[in-house]
Parts: C-alpha cells; structure tokens; sequence
C-alpha cells in the first residue's frame, strides 16, 4: 500500500463514528470508555472483541451473523481496518466498531466482566524466544484477558502457525486452564463448530488452498 494511499485511510478513520483512536495518554489516564461501552452502542448486548483484526473480515462477518451482539476490532494499524470500519458502515452494521490502539492496554480500554468473548485470529506467532512477551496468549496476556471477561467468558484462538497452537495448549494445560475444544485441522474435522468453519479471512482461504491446516482452540481462563 503507498504512502498516499495511508495517509488517505488514516484521514478517512478520523471521520469515521465507528473508529476510535485514543492517544495512549488518554488510555492510561482514565480511558473515557471504559466501562462504558453499552452505551456506545447504546444497548446492553454481549460485547466480544477481536484482537490483531487487521482488516476486519472477521470482525465484520461475525457482525452480520448475529445482531444482537456488539463486536469491537482492535489493531494498531488503522490503515488496515479502513476497510472494515468502510464496510460497515456501508451496510449500517451498528453493532460493530473499530478501536486502534496496543492490545497490551486492553485492562485499561475495558472494565472487568465487561467482555464475553475474545477472538484471536491469525496472530503472529512470535517464535523466538526474546519474542515471547508479545506472544498474544502468553501468561501476562491472558491475565489481562481474565480482567476484563465475564465470568464465563471464552477466548478462540484461530491460527496457521503450529507453533502457535502448541505453545498455547502447552500453556493452557501448564497453569490449569479450561479447554473446551482443540484441533490441528478444524477443516479435517467434521465436529468442528461451524463458528470457526462458517468465516475465512482473505489470507486464510490462501492458507487452505495451499493446503495448510488451521488450528483452532476454544478455552476459559482460570486462576
């Protein structure tokens, strides 16, 4: 993508009413919607984020399926989720909106049991070690995700990368975590739920068409 090119995107996000971009100032500083979020979207629905949505297809698919559930898609690269934020309101999807900002603040965006459900769609996998900190399912993270879900709350984590499965069912049964469905080939399998099944990202559908298997791994946080 050309530099004029994102620069029109970031322009177009400002005057968008389903982005929001804090400066990390203001997160840290009392974030104003925290808390708060129900009456952003001026209803009391199940609020479930996607964390890294890139450009949003995710966010934006589960969106339509089902209206009576508000969906928020954060990334740091506004650029990207222009075309969701573009998409949605396209098709008046007011259940959805688009929060660019460090997934790292996400205690600080988000009040304890105020989310449902995490997505994690296609992270990067960070597979070295000195990475391991930005891994989005590593210890710290799933702390911070504790923080703000509901009791019952579920995260998903949707991949490509091996590794990261592994990784993470490693770490999920080390610190005694809930696992309530995992495979390495969720297309392989014909129990699969058809939530993971139903959408593909653009990339995704390149990875099957390669042949690559896709993992997935529905479980709840413990502590």
């Amino acid at each position: 993508m050309g530099s004029k090119n994102k620069l029109k995107r970031f322009r177009e996000n400002e005057t968008f009413s389903n982005v929001i971009q804090p400066t990390r100032s203001e997160v840290l500083e009392n974030f104003n919607l925290k808390g708060k979020w129900h009456s952003f979207f001026k209803n009391n629905n199940p609020i479930i984020l996607e964390l890294g949505c890139g450009k949003g297809e995710y966010t934006i698919a589960l969106a339509r399926k089902n209206p009576n559930v508000n969906y928020i898609g954060i990334d740091i690269k506004g650029a990207r989720f222009w075309r969701g934020a573009k998409t949605a309101l396209e098709e008046n999807l007011t259940n959805v909106c688009f929060l660019r900002t460090q997934i790292e603040l996400i205690d600080f965006l988000f009040s304890k049991n105020e989310v449902s459900e995490i997505w994690i769609t296609f992270p990067d996998p960070q597979i070295k070690y000195k990475r391991t900190k930005h891994r989005l399912t590593n210890s710290d993270f799933l702390k911070k995700y504790h923080t703000i879900l509901k009791p019952e709350g579920v995260v998903h984590l949707k991949t490509d990368s091996e590794f990261m499965h592994g990784y993470t069912l490693g770490l999920l049964h080390g610190e005694g975590h809930e696992i309530l469905y995992a495979h390495h080939d969720i297309y392989k399998n014909y129990v699969s739920p058809t939530e993971v099944t139903e959408t593909q990202t653009f990339y995704e559908s390149q990875y099957l068409e390669t042949g690559k298997p896709i993992t997935y791994i529905k479980f709840k946080i413990r502590y």
